[in-house]
C-alpha cells in the first residue's frame, strides 16, 4: 500500500493489483449489510442508483431508507432490498444504522434541515466502526458543522462534486483539486474523493487519470457513491474502497463511449 510520504499517485490497473479487494468467503452476512439513506419526492431515483451500485460493487445486503411516498416503487424496483420510509420512528432508524455495516447517507435529499436531522441520527446510532459515506446534501450538512465527525472519522469517506466542496471548504475550490481534496481530508480528518482526487488525513493521495466527460450527468454522483458504500461493505478500508470505486467509475465510462459516444451517457 502507498506510504503517507509519497506525492499523489496515478491509479492503475498494477497499482489496484497490489492492493487487492478483500474477499469475503461465506453468505452475504460476510460481505456487510449497506443502509442507503436518502431521496425525496423529486428525485427518489437516487437511492436506486446508489443502493444498486452498492450491490453491483459486492454488499450483501442492502437497505434503503427513503421517503415514505417512494417505498412501494423503490421496493418493486430494488426487491433485493428492505425498503422503509425516512418518516418512520427515529428509533427504527436508528436501530438500522446501528445494525449496518456502512450508512451512505445523502443521495437525493433536498432539505437541509431534514439531513441534517439524519445526520445527527446516524451518528448517534452508529459506532465508531460503522463506515459513513457522506454524499450530497449531507455534504452541506455536515459544512454547518465541521465538528460532527470529531474521534470517528477513520471510517468516514466524503464524496462531493466542485460545488459541494466549496460548501465544505467555506470558499470557491481552486484549479489544483489535488490540494482541495487534501484540505478536505485535514480538515475533516476523513478520506476525501473529489473529481479524480482521492486524499487521506495522514497525507496520502491518489488521482484517477481514466474518467471520461460523459461521466458528468445527473445522478452518477449517487453511483459512484454506492460503489464506494458497496467496497467498504465487503470490507475495504476507506482509501482502498475510494481508490477503487474512483477507477471502476471511470471504466465504465471507457466501457460506454464506444457504444454510445462520449456524452449521452445513463446511470441506468
Amino acid at each position: 500500500m502507498p506510504s503517507p510520504s509519497e506525492a499523489e499517485q496515478v491509479i492503475t490497473p498494477r497499482l489496484l493489483r497490489d492492493w487487492p479487494l478483500p474477499d469475503p468467503q461465506g453468505g452475504k452476512e460476510a460481505r456487510g449489510t449497506v443502509l442507503v439513506m436518502g431521496g425525496s419526492r423529486s428525485t427518489p431515483g437516487a437511492v436506486l442508483l446508489a443502493g444498486v451500485a452498492a450491490l453491483r460493487a459486492g454488499a450483501g445486503r442492502l437497505q434503503l431508507a427513503a421517503e415514505s411516498a417512494t417505498v412501494s416503487a423503490l421496493s418493486i424496483a430494488v426487491p433485493e432490498a428492505k425498503v422503509v420510509s425516512l418518516d418512520d420512528d427515529p428509533d427504527r432508524l436508528g436501530g438500522l444504522a446501528a445494525d449496518a455495516d456502512v450508512v451512505a447517507l445523502g443521495p437525493g435529499l433536498d432539505d437541509i434541515e431534514v439531513t441534517a436531522g439524519l445526520l445527527h441520527l446516524v451518528l448517534d446510532a452508529t459506532g465508531k466502526d460503522t463506515a459513513i459515506v457522506l454524499d450530497a446534501y449531507a455534504l452541506g450538512a455536515l459544512s454547518k458543522e465541521p465538528d460532527l465527525l470529531a474521534g470517528r472519522s477513520e471510517r468516514v469517506v466524503l464524496t462531493p462534486n466542485v460545488t459541494e466542496a466549496a460548501h465544505l471548504l467555506g470558499r470557491e475550490p481552486g484549479d489544483d483539486l489535488a490540494a482541495e481534496a487534501a484540505a478536505l481530508a485535514r480538515r475533516y480528518q476523513a478520506t476525501v474523493t473529489l473529481f479524480g482526487h482521492i486524499a487521506t488525513p495522514d497525507g496520502r493521495s491518489w488521482r484517477e487519470e481514466s474518467g471520461d466527460v460523459g461521466l458528468g450527468t445527473s445522478g452518477s454522483g449517487d453511483v459512484r457513491a454506492g460503489i464506494v458504500a458497496g467496497l467498504l461493505g465487503r470490507g475495504a478500508e476507506p482509501a482502498q474502497a475510494a481508490c477503487w470505486g474512483a477507477f471502476a467509475h471511470a471504466v465504465s465510462g471507457q466501457r460506454l463511449a464506444p457504444r454510445y459516444g462520449r456524452t449521452g451517457f445513463a446511470t441506468v
